[in-house]
């Protein structure tokens, strides 16, 4: 008995670039400027009460910020495919031929013979013409199309968790450790999602632990320095 092949075996990592990056930019935005921000004002020398609004306020304006951005942005790109596939569509309509010869083209380029391109294109437009020349002449697939809602929605959900680390550490630490505690905080947390991200795209979780920790670094350091500066003259 012939043995079934299942189509779907293999499970691709590019189906999760949906919710992916907006997901890491959101929490890695919420851990840094969030834990930035505090250790501006804990090296002004403030006190607790406006450390812990202050980083309250930053978590709430953030997430919406992230929220509007990423909806925004990526609504316009789905804008954009919608308009391209409209005119694809009237293109079909018009001068079915001539788009028939144009998908025959790509798949000639890509290594088909010409009589196999042919039939290829033939078959192709026969089943889904928009479909054909939107996965191979435009890029465009189901699985990597844009999804506003979901992007925004990851975005938000993730930069308020990663701005809640460091916001909780202050609340609960000593006056005299909380920018050490902070400190260690956000560098554990940045670590791990960098690792954790390059895990779920496939890469070194050491490269991208340590690129997601400089940038954590040079900002944290670059706050503190000015609140620092500020604090002394003010």
């Amino acid at each position: 008995m012939e043995k079934k092949i299942d189509i779907h075996a293999e499970h691709h990592r590019i189906n999760r670039n949906s919710w992916l990056r907006a997901s890491v930019m959101g929490a890695n935005d919420g851990i840094v400027s969030v834990s930035s921000l505090m250790l501006g004002f804990i090296a002004a020398g403030t006190p607790r009460a406006a450390i812990v609004l202050a980083g309250t306020a930053g978590l709430v304006s953030g997430a919406l910020s992230m929220a509007a951005g990423e909806y925004v942005s990526v609504q316009s790109q789905k804008d954009t495919e919608k308009a391209d596939l409209a005119m694809e569509a009237r293109e079909l309509e018009i001068n079915f031929d001539h788009e028939l010869a144009e998908l025959r083209e790509i798949y000639i380029d890509r290594g088909l013979k010409p009589e196999t391109a042919q039939d290829v294109a033939q078959q192709l437009m026969a089943h889904d013409a928009l479909g054909a020349h939107a996965r191979d002449e435009m890029g465009l697939h189901e699985i990597t199309r844009a999804q506003p809602f979901l992007a925004a929605w990851s975005s938000a959900a993730s930069f308020s968790v990663g701005a809640g680390l460091p916001l909780l550490t202050a609340l609960f630490v000593p006056d005299s450790t909380m920018m050490v505690a902070v400190v260690v905080m956000t560098l554990i947390s940045l670590g791990l999602l960098g690792g954790l991200a390059a895990r779920a795209g496939g890469a070194s979780m050491l490269r991208g632990a340590a690129r997601v920790l400089f940038w954590g670094v040079a900002a944290m350091g670059a706050t503190a320095f000015i609140g620092n500066l500020i604090g002394y003259h003010v």
